[in-house]
């Protein structure tokens, strides 16, 4: 079945995999979502990933949930921000905090998919794709 936003279809797995408080959610791969699961790996709301080839075209991505005591996971929300039918595009002097600067925002610039901060950093603007917090 073609899923017409890959992204929102992965953040939603997650969060589904960790309302129910599973240990591992497969989604399945691409560039954009390596680096993405690259990321949240980097900032500690997973513990890591891998990817699994199975007989089918697609290889799929193994995300290993994290969670801090048994109630309480790393990722307590995440939220799309850059629809198909709406992007949202940010310069290097809009890029947001959010959550009080706990929150990480993910973007997708020239240089690749990279934190909100990073960005920040390299002086670069682009795509504002989602926030994790």
């Amino acid at each position: 079945m073609a899923v017409t936003d890959a992204i929102a279809d992965m953040l939603t797995r997650i969060r589904n995999a960790v309302v129910v408080r599973h240990d591992t959610v497969q989604v399945p791969a691409s560039n954009m979502k390596v680096s993405l699961a690259k990321i949240l790996k980097d900032e500690g709301f997973i513990r890591t990933y891998d990817i699994v080839r199975s007989g089918g075209p697609q290889p799929n991505i193994r995300i290993f949930l994290h969670y801090r005591s048994k109630e309480e996971p790393a990722i307590t929300g995440l939220k799309r921000v850059s629809k198909p039918g709406l992007r949202v595009y940010v310069k290097k002097n809009e890029i947001p905090r959010y959550y009080g600067g706990l929150g990480v925002a993910v973007m997708s610039t020239s240089q690749g998919v990279m934190t909100g901060r990073e960005a920040w950093r390299k002086g670069l603007g682009g795509e504002l794709l989602c926030y994790v917090w």
